[in-house]
């Protein structure tokens, strides 16, 4: 397992300063994965596909990652973990030029693979190390510092991608991203531990807690749950357009999402290791419904005024999930902490690539349907729920 247990007075600053610079990767991480929502239409424009199709490029990095995860955790297991990460963030540094150079959309598409093993590798042991780093009683937090990288990604990467392409285009804006790769590929390698990797674990052994009942139940939440929450915010700017939402207003609209993104990410971690991760889920899934069932209505409506507010609450409503079933998770395998992690980022995006194509598919038929699509995801992840409840 990816786990380095630091013990002892002198671990406290070493342990916070990991904790808080895994963050600063996972930002650079989200960035990248999230930065496309901003200047989407201006991308399909260029390529000369439609938004739909340029959509599909989160569903590819997404299927991509997926499959990945586990793969790469057991090929770089003895990997130091500090060398692994800052490779990681090299290789996404490359995709991402890869992705600005691009000149046209297989290419595209190759180098949001590329950019998947980046992600892939970095992710689900930055998650890991959090957690082995402090006591049980706050896991959830330190997961939710480390989540808070992604959601930070969205609050300040989004927006910000979106006013590059305004001010300059979404090439630069790609090169933009992968300068930031850089930039956190020095910090994880000025301030991080040197800490070593881990004994050979083979891919069979790692896939094994899947035979776990509590783990088998729980993962499918996961792909359900991101699949109706963050599917269609790889088409936010089409929807704000179907609302009325248009020019630099849009830039604060993905900013309002990402602000909802962090305060629900951070106060679901704390909520979870108080009130148990149930509730917090429970909460999550009802609000992410009614959120986009809202939204569905906005839209038909033409009622800009509800953009704003609905901004925040989708964002909020869609982070709340990640600490609680992470922590839903590792209770169900306490000793194979790394593998659940792992196996929950996978999880995740598959329901990222699962929500991305149904939102590429039916927005040619209708946002409001597409809205109205997730919303009954959203209650199906409430139902499914309440069914496993007692698991994990």
């Amino acid at each position: 397992m990816s786990e380095v247990l630091i013990s002892g007075k002198q671990a406290t600053p070493r342990r916070f300063r990991a904790t808080f610079v895994l963050a600063l990767g996972t930002f650079a991480v989200g960035t990248d994965a999230y930065v496309v929502a901003g200047f989407l239409p201006a991308m399909a424009g260029s390529l000369h596909v439609s938004e739909g199709a340029a959509g599909q490029s989160a569903t590819v990095f997404a299927i991509a990652y997926a499959v990945l995860a586990p793969v790469l955790a057991t090929v770089a297991a003895r990997v130091p973990r500090r060398a692994l990460l800052v490779a990681a963030l090299l290789v996404l540094a490359v995709a991402n030029l890869g992705s600005a150079l691009s000149p046209g959309y297989a290419w595209l598409m190759a180098s949001r693979v590329l950019a998947a093993f980046g992600a892939a590798a970095f992710t689900p042991n930055a998650g890991a190390v959090a957690a082995s780093l402090v006591a049980p009683a706050q896991r959830a937090r330190a997961l939710a510092v480390v989540v808070g990288g992604l959601t930070a990604a969205t609050a300040l990467g989004v927006p910000l991608g979106n006013l590059a392409d305004r001010l300059l285009d979404w090439r630069a804006a790609l090169t933009l991203v992968a300068v930031l790769c850089l930039v956190c590929a020095a910090g994880v390698y000025a301030v991080m531990p040197a800490l070593p990797g881990s004994p050979h674990v083979p891919l069979r052994d790692r896939l094994a807690a899947l035979r776990r009942p509590g783990v088998v139940a729980v993962l499918p939440l996961t792909v359900l749950g991101l699949a109706a929450s963050y599917g269609l915010y790889a088409y936010a700017v089409p929807l704000l357009h179907a609302l009325g939402v248009g020019g630099t207003s849009e830039m604060w609209m993905l900013f309002l999402y990402g602000v909802g993104a962090v305060a629900g990410n951070l106060v679901a971690g704390a909520a979870a290791d108080r009130r148990g991760p149930i509730r917090v889920l429970a909460v999550g899934y009802a609000v992410l419904a009614v959120t986009l069932a809202g939204f569905a209505w906005a839209v038909e409506a033409r009622w800009l005024p509800l953009a704003g507010p609905l901004m925040v609450i989708w964002g909020a409503s869609t982070w709340s999930q990640t600490p609680a079933q992470q922590l839903r998770l590792i209770s169900a395998a306490p000793q194979e902490t790394a593998v659940v992690v792992g196996l929950n980022a996978s999880a995740l995006y598959l329901g990222i690539a699962l929500g991305t194509a149904l939102g590429g598919l039916l927005l040619p038929v209708g946002v409001p349907i597409a809205l109205a699509a997730a919303a009954g995801l959203a209650v199906l992840s409430l139902v499914y729920l309440a069914l496993t409840r007692r698991t994990g």
